[in-house]
């Protein structure tokens, strides 16, 4: 099939000269050449049609020999060369210095409807930057990514996308909750799509090198690219751009704490330049409504990276991305107004997005407080997101009495929920109703709104292990049917009514289904 192939990323930026793949450090370059490992028997699980049909390309050629020796890393395409990118990052809040494309390879761009796309192995084998790591990807973590970043983009936050699911055939040795138990697992590999995988780290090497020379031709090419409208390269255009940046990656994070995902390791090689959601690694849904949960065994002690502090954390990359910008712009206070612009905004934007998601489409000085108050009590009992924020779309103002009813199912132990909290939630259920007049649509109208933000379905952590441990034993039947829930999460799909349900009791402590380690 003829595709449109673009390769501006190599042509346009400079490339490591040494062509060999072994581990080392990089300098006054942006990328290392490295072709993909050959697999020893490949064989394609999934193929997302949506993206399939935005690149251009064919049912036919999804199901084609070279589409599998493609996108498993088989066959280099004519006229390309795949690379890694160089870039590195604050992990877990301390400098850890180069890191790079460990286990992904950027096969080639291609053009289609007017929009660029880069296409990306993960989990195709070592490169320059994979330090002691195989460069490999197992099942578990290659379906989560792949089902997670489609659940996203059609819940509508901003993310990567996926193109496919292929088993490699190979074994892979996997120490799944770093305890010293190594296990073989079976390989495999997904293609992820994006306009760029640049991140926060790209720009900050060149910084911490002092190449200001590179770092200047990254920037001015990341403006050309994806920031056209921008201008020529001045300090007013970075900071431009700079601030276009903090807006998308509030406007990101705002959309994770509207529909309950918890990133898990939001260091800053994991922030996208283009404010998209990026790597999912030991990522999760909140069960519970819990501000300090974080699905990540790595994080458990500090939880640097818990569901409530995901926009300081944002705010705290942000800031590294200054310090890296700064010696293009040598304005402190330009970038530091930029910055605190972004906690005045937030501020702003998730009393906007708490108002959609509890039906108010006006604005009131009670509001705030109101909402304070809701996310008290449902810290009070265990008490489920996904169900509760939907369900309370079944509320009617007139019947403030019933209000508990209407989200008792979100209760995940009924008994904890004493007397005194019963009495707290009437009390709020009131204040609710009394707010709920002043709105001018009726429940039903306020309802559908509110079901256009509040998702009936996610995935939850234990629906994507069901998927693995299937697929583990040949059966891919429930990938399949999960893609196909999760490109309608607002959608009731009664026939789909088994998915909304809190998580089960077998699932609370289940490895997969609750913590996750950075090997997932």
């Amino acid at each position: 099939m003829n595709l449109t192939v673009k390769n501006t990323f190599t042509k346009e930026l400079p490339a490591d000269p040494i062509m060999e793949n072994y581990r080392r450090q990089v300098s006054k370059a942006c990328f290392s050449y490295v072709n993909p490992i050959r697999t020893k028997n490949p064989e394609m699980l999934h193929v997302t049609d949506e993206m399939l049909k935005t690149l251009g390309m064919t049912q036919s050629f999804s199901e084609s020999s070279e589409f599998l020796q493609l996108f498993t890393g088989n066959k280099v395409k004519s006229e390309t060369q795949p690379y890694a990118m160089l870039y590195a990052g604050h992990q877990f809040g301390n400098w850890a210095g180069q890191l790079g494309d460990g286990r992904a390879i950027n096969l080639f761009e291609i053009e289609s409807e007017n929009t660029s796309w880069t296409l990306q192995l993960k989990g195709a084998g070592p490169t320059p930057y994979s330090r002691s790591a195989d460069g490999l990807a197992v099942l578990r973590s290659s379906v989560r990514e792949y089902l997670c970043s489609e659940a996203m983009h059609h819940l509508g936050v901003p993310t990567t996308r996926a193109l496919s699911l292929a088993f490699t055939g190979d074994e892979v040795l996997r120490d799944m909750l770093y305890d010293g138990n190594q296990e073989y697992e079976k390989g495999a590999v997904v293609c992820r799509v994006a306009p760029s995988f640049l991140r926060f780290g790209s720009y900050e090497i060149f910084a911490a090198q002092q190449d200001d020379e590179t770092l200047k031709t990254l920037v001015d090419f990341t403006i050309r690219k994806h920031y056209l409208d921008l201008g020529e390269p001045s300090k007013e255009t970075y900071l431009a751009f700079f601030k276009e940046v903090t807006q998308r990656s509030l406007e990101m994070v705002i959309h994770w704490q509207r529909v309950g995902f918890v990133h898990g390791v939001m260091n800053t090689d994991n922030m996208s330049i283009l404010g998209l959601t990026i790597d999912y690694g030991p990522y999760g849904w909140l069960e519970g409504y819990d501000f300090g949960w974080t699905p990540n065994t790595t994080d458990s002690q500090h939880k640097r990276y818990r569901y409530g502090n995901q926009p300081e954390i944002v705010l705290w990359n942000l800031l590294q991305l200054a310090n890296a910008l700064f010696p293009l712009i040598d304005d402190a206070a330009a970038l530091e107004a930029i910055l605190n612009d972004y906690r005045s905004s937030f501020r702003t934007k998730y009393l906007e997005m708490m108002r959609s998601k509890i039906g108010l489409a006006s604005e009131r000085d009670e509001d705030e407080k109101m909402i304070q108050e809701l996310e008290k009590l449902l810290h009070l009992s265990e008490t489920d997101m996904t169900l509760f924020f939907r369900n309370l779309g079944h509320f009617e103002k007139e019947k403030t009495s019933e209000g508990i009813g209407n989200i008792e199912d979100a209760f995940y132990s009924p008994s904890e929920v004493s007397e005194e909290i019963k009495k707290q939630w009437a009390e709020w259920f009131l204040k609710y109703s009394l707010r709920l007049q002043f709105e001018s649509v009726s429940d039903s109208e306020r309802k559908g709104k509110m079901n256009l933000v509040n998702p009936k379905y996610v995935l939850r952590n234990y629906m994507a292990q069901l998927a693995i441990d299937a697929a583990d034993k040949g059966d891919y039947s429930l990938i399949d049917e999960l893609y196909t829930l999760l490109k309608k999460p607002y959608d009731e799909q009664p026939e789909m009514e088994k998915w909304f349900v809190k998580r089960p009791e077998w699932a609370r402590n289940k490895v997969g289904c609750s913590m996750l380690s950075c090997s997932s």
